[in-house]
């Protein structure tokens, strides 16, 4: 199983559970994983990081090279899959724009084209002013889940070292 991450899962993990000053360990699995193939993003999602101009850009800039991937041409037919997607439901024409220029948008394309697992802290909703990353998942039959089951699963462990 391969995971892509939004932006709002390295953006949190910074600003609350898993700060690069005192939870080292979760951005070495990343990269770690990263690494391996498992767990990886993509280009729009490092812009929105690299956007912020904080310590999570300098980390994304020193240790994403494998996370972050390019989005190749190659992916024409699922940008529009979720195009006609978002098109045909029943959000304001807002809503389907922002949707189509934002990292969201690359992010399903992606996982159309790679049958990746979608990962977010975005839950479903109805409002049809904003699309949300878990309601173009279910309506394009993409599997999601947040960055706490996905570390379950992968067994992920964070254990303090011996005292020093």
């Amino acid at each position: 199983m391969s995971y892509l991450l939004d932006a709002n899962v390295f953006i949190a993990a910074k600003n609350l559970h898993y700060g690069l000053d005192f939870c080292p360990a979760f951005w070495d699995w990343l990269v770690h994983n990263g690494n391996m193939g498992t767990v990886f993003s993509v280009d729009k999602v490092a812009d929105e990081v690299e956007a912020g101009r904080d310590e999570l850009s300098d980390w994304a800039k020193n240790h994403g090279h494998a996370l972050f991937r390019r989005t190749p041409p190659a992916l024409a037919a699922q940008f529009a899959q979720v195009s006609t997607w978002a098109t045909s439901q029943q959000y304001t024409p807002a809503a389907v724009n922002t949707f189509l220029q934002v990292a969201d948008y690359y992010l399903l394309a992606h996982a159309l084209a790679g049958n990746h697992v979608v990962v977010t802290h975005e839950v479903p909703s109805d409002s049809r002013a904003h699309i949300k990353i878990p309601n173009a998942c279910i309506g394009l039959g993409v599997r999601f889940m947040t960055p706490y089951q996905m570390l379950r699963i992968e067994q992920a462990r964070f254990v303090l070292g011996a005292p020093a």
